[in-house]
């Protein structure tokens, strides 16, 4: 009697499970890939489950043609056998699948904020569209950066600004307010940070919401103004968002 096979529609219906789990009943799956292709992880779910139910289906009816034929004493001479077994250790591929069903992974923190270089925005130096008015003014630490390196009409001045994010330490005592940037995916992600002065440092990785001023820093578009800086005004801890990301 010929038993097994089912290793693929497993696999299958373990994969898109996870899919399904992160993307259309949670939103974990902002800790790999932006919001806007939260769609497209739904339909690859569901083909993948579909496609796993698929494969178990024929898989038991191709074992009950197999009895009905061995019943009927068609053996030709490898009674026992299934050449459609792969090797056991092809089981092993569940494993990623099943870990990021009950288990998915963190988004990116400190770690990986750290091996990145200092960088600097894609704009040159020139002028910014206006600010809205109001203080404090909510902004991303891609927004902040750019306009504290580039912004040669100072629209920071005078300004009081909050910004979010995760804390990072550098090796000589300043702590930052970091941010990792996407423009996919989790693997394209690269860090923006500000260096915040005169408040306490929280633990790494704990997520902040800092309100403060600008402190110019460096001649404009050059590498001396990178990190900009913020004079910490205030420095509130809070639970990490639903999306870590920042889009770049």
């Amino acid at each position: 009697m010929r038993r097994g096979g089912y290793g693929a529609a497993v696999l299958l219906l373990l994969t898109g499970g996870a899919i399904l789990r992160i993307a259309l009943f949670s939103e974990l799956y902002l800790r790999y890939v932006k919001e806007g292709l939260r769609p497209y992880l739904i339909v690859s779910g569901v083909a993948l489950v579909l496609l796993g139910a698929v494969a178990a289906v024929a898989r038991r009816r191709g074992e009950d043609e197999a009895e009905d034929h061995e019943g009927h004493g068609d053996h030709q001479g490898d009674e026992g056998h299934d050449h459609s077994r792969g090797p056991r250790v092809a089981w092993l591929l569940t494993l990623p699948a099943l870990a990021l069903l009950l288990f998915p992974p963190p988004a990116l923190g400190s770690y990986s904020a750290g091996r990145e270089a200092a960088q600097q925005a894609s704009q040159g130096v020139g002028t910014f569209p206006a600010l809205p008015a109001g203080n404090p003014l909510d902004l991303t630490i891609g927004e902040f950066s750019s306009r504290a390196i580039f912004d040669s009409g100072r629209s920071l001045n005078s300004r009081t600004v909050r910004l979010t994010g995760f804390v990072t330490h550098g090796d000589d005592g300043t702590w930052y307010v970091t941010r990792l940037l996407v423009s996919c995916c989790a693997a394209d992600a690269a860090a923006a940070k500000v260096e915040i002065r005169d408040a306490d440092a929280p633990v790494t990785d704990t997520w902040v919401t800092v309100t403060g001023t600008w402190v110019p820093k460096g001649k404009l578009g050059s590498d001396a103004a990178w990190p900009p800086v913020l004079d910490a005004g205030s420095v509130k801890k809070i639970a990490q968002p639903s999306n870590p990301y920042e889009k770049r």
